[in-house]
This record gives C-alpha cells, structure tokens and sequence, in this order.
C-alpha cells in the first residue's frame, strides 16, 4: 500500500460564524492543496469536514498518516465513537451525537484505509499544519 501524509484543519471566524476547511495531502514528492468554506457553520464540522475532504480524495486504500489540531477529531474518531455506535448514536449523556452525519461519514471512509492518527499543536511552527490552517482562512475568504 502507498503511503500518504495528510494535514487537516479548520477554521471559524465566530462559532457559529463563517467557517472554512484546508487540507495538504502529501505522497512522494507530489502534494495537492484542498480549501473550502461554509457561511454559517461552527469549528468542529469544519475540522470534521476536512478530514472527510482528504479522505474523499484518496481514491485506493492506503497507509495513511493524518496530522489534525483538533483533539474533537482526534478523540472522537479514536475513543468516543465506539461507544457512540453501541449506543445508537447517542453520547453518555442520551442525546443524538452532534454532527452525525459528519462523523458517520468519516467513520466510513476510514473503513477503506489504514489510518494513523495524530494530534499536532495548532499554530506551533508544525509547516503542514500551517499550510493547512492558510488554506482554511482562504477558504473563509473566499466565500
């Protein structure tokens, strides 16, 4: 299997506000730059979705080492939606899961994959999650 580095981040200028999402997908020497947005959206679906946007673009399976500032992603896709499949769906507290569809979504693509996931500290010098949150403000100012 091929193995390919992804950064993904997400961006919201107010929560709820203006959001936008940027991904860095690196394989070899070859690497693609992804961005979008969303006028009235929070910071975890925008984080949520750009996950799913990198995956969405691998198109055979892959070994996949995915680098994410968000402990929300993080977490929720390694330890807490385990418990929320058991449960319908539901968190600890009986109530549906925020962003269901976001995260039944990306629960199904990385199915296809063998993924790594790792958490880096946004804004800390880390250049592929730089590349990532540039790319998710454009995609607040392009909107």
């Amino acid at each position: 299997m091929k193995t390919v580095i992804i950064y993904t981040d997400g961006a919201c200028r107010g929560n709820p506000g203006p959001g936008g999402w940027g991904v860095l997908i690196e394989y070899g020497e070859l690497s693609k730059q992804l961005y979008g947005g969303d006028v009235s959206t929070t910071n975890n679906k925008m984080e949520l979705t750009a996950a799913i946007m990198a995956l969405k673009e691998i198109k055979e399976p892959c070994e996949i080492i995915l680098y994410t500032d968000s402990k929300y992603v993080l977490q929720g896709i390694e330890e807490w939606i385990h418990n929320w499949k058991k449960r319908g769906w539901r968190g600890a507290n009986k109530k549906p899961v925020k962003n269901i569809d976001l995260w039944k979504e990306l629960d199904e693509l990385r199915d296809k994959h063998n993924i790594k996931w790792n958490w880096v500290k946004g804004h800390s010098g880390d250049p592929g999650n730089e590349t990532a949150d540039m790319l998710a403000n454009r995609g607040i100012d392009e909107l």
